[in-house]
């Protein structure tokens, strides 16, 4: 017999369960495939058992989009503390490409681009978390002695996202990854110096 704490524990951990089932379905079939039928197939579940958890589609967007804030905060909180410890601009950078909960980030954010063109909550989700990585860089930018820190938080955000998009899982350019990365670090040693 579980008491009320344990069963809501255990509701939890199965919702936990169903939304990284959607996010699995999300980076190996794509953001159209991401069905309720689908979902509860993935899951284990009957489409009924399914709908327990989560009633619609909307609700279990709603609920993904949660998840993936909570762990986008966590990461924001973790390069915080690093950047009390003077984390510089090409940490910042890297933090960009980082895989939250072991999500291959080189494949799910296309979904997720391709998300926030047709969900408005995802799209606000990716207003959120850019508007505080923009913030945290654009003010180690302005410590750095950039010219024009808003404009290149952006230029370099876009530069990252663009090789994200390019060099990552399954593209055509996936084998240049390194290479990219490594002339990203160096245009940033060469515009603010080492360990800007």
């Amino acid at each position: 017999m579980h008491d009320d704490s344990t069963k809501r524990d255990i509701v939890s951990d199965r919702k936990l369960q169903i939304l990284k089932c959607a996010i699995d379905i999300l980076i190996e079939k794509g953001y159209g495939e991401l069905t309720m039928r689908a979902l509860a197939r993935g899951s284990g579940l009957k489409l009924g058992a399914l709908q327990y958890h989560f009633r619609t589609k909307d609700d279990m967007l709603r609920a993904l989009v949660g998840y993936l804030a909570g762990l986008y905060e966590t990461l924001f909180e973790s390069m915080a503390h690093e950047q009390d410890d003077e984390l510089d601009i090409l940490g910042l950078i890297e933090f960009l490409g980082a895989s939250p909960d072991g999500i291959e980030v080189d494949r799910f954010l296309p979904q997720l681009w391709a998300m926030g063109q047709v969900e408005p909550l995802v799209a606000d989700l990716f207003n959120e978390i850019y508007a505080k990585y923009l913030q945290i860089l654009e003010e180690r930018l302005v410590a750095a002695g950039a010219e024009s820190p808003r404009a290149e938080a952006l230029c370099l955000m876009s530069m990252v996202e663009g090789s994200i998009l390019f060099t990552g899982h399954g593209r055509p350019w996936s084998n240049d990854a390194e290479d990219m990365q490594a002339t990203v670090a160096g245009f940033i040693e060469a515009k603010y110096g080492k360990g800007a």
